[in-house]
């Protein structure tokens, strides 16, 4: 590997065996992994996130996992701030600093840097809620995409929370959301970046239904049961927004969950769709088909030719 630590990123949808990459890589390279996922840096989420095991991170250091109550908030800018700090300890340790993960946000704040936004505005934040309720998210997604095309073109019409965001930083700047993250960008680190892609949507759908099903059998209903009876959590917070929280959460509400497995597995494919489009939004990465014959031993002839 020579004296070459620069930071290796490893992003892909969910499903697409990320993990075990990660973990292969551990076994021939001296790497430390940075989580980049924001589902989980919450305690006690741990079978509805995939969360790697006791024995996977007792295998390889593992950071920025379980690091919030499920009641907090963790944001790009603290992910950023986080992970540069890690990685630089990371290398002082001699070590591969290796950042894995879906949340294709906090990828994106930390190639491209994040601008000064404006802070939140609840008189404003509650005038644009009024406007969904008369409206429907769908209709204020529209808007978005007509005044910021880059920033709908990334979200769902129904990603409430972000929808929500990039409207106000519009009304309260004047200056789409994109234009502002632009403007921020930061060269200074080379964030090399490997892309595991499905180049077949077949494939993937079946791998997140079985991971769906799986998480299911082992729990994820009790799991959820469990932060609803704490009593101070509700879907109004990040982390039970998580695809598969809410679903289950729902379910719990109505009492009916004849319908859970189908919603839930529908969101998980529409959290993966986005992630891929984030994922070609950025034309710097190096792509490995997830389905394809040998993607790990792929991955690692990548990385010898790029360390050298």
């Amino acid at each position: 590997m020579g004296a070459v630590l620069s930071p290796i990123c490893l992003a892909g949808p969910t499903g697409c065996g990320k993990t075990a990459a990660a973990l292969a890589i551990a076994e021939v390279l001296p790497v430390e992994i940075i989580s980049v996922d924001s589902a989980l840096v919450y305690r006690g989420m741990d079978i509805g996130t995939a969360k790697p095991t006791a024995a996977e991170q007792a295998a390889v250091p593992h950071h920025l996992i379980d690091i919030l109550d499920p009641a907090g908030s963790y944001s790009a800018a603290e992910f950023v701030r986080d992970a540069k700090r890690l990685a630089a300890e990371i290398s002082a340790r001699g070590k591969l600093p290796l950042l894995v993960g879906g949340t294709m946000l906090y990828f994106k704040a930390l190639f491209d840097g994040l601008s000064t936004l404006p802070r939140a505005d609840a008189g404003l934040r509650a005038e644009i809620d009024a406007e969904a309720l008369a409206r429907g998210w769908p209709a204020l997604h529209a808007e978005l995409t007509t005044l910021d095309p880059e920033t709908g073109a990334r979200l769902a019409p129904n990603d409430s929370q972000r929808i929500q965001r990039a409207l106000e930083v519009i009304r309260l700047t004047g200056q789409p959301l994109s234009a502002l993250h632009a403007a921020s960008r930061d060269d200074g680190v080379d964030w090399a970046l490997f892309a595991l892609e499905p180049s077949d949507r077949a494939w993937l759908h079946q791998r997140l239904a079985q991971r769906f099903d799986a998480m299911l059998a082992e729990g994820l209903i009790d799991e959820v049961r469990a932060l609803r009876a704490r009593g101070d959590l509700s879907l109004a917070l990040p982390s039970m927004r998580c695809v598969g929280y809410r679903q289950v959460w729902e379910a719990l509400d109505a009492g009916d969950f004849s319908t859970l497995r189908e919603r839930g597995i529908a969101a998980t494919r529409q959290l993966a769709k986005r992630q891929v489009t984030w994922l070609r939004s950025m034309p710097q990465r190096r792509v490995i088909a997830c389905d394809g014959p040998q993607p790990v031993p792929e991955l690692l002839a990548g990385l010898q030719r790029l360390l050298g």
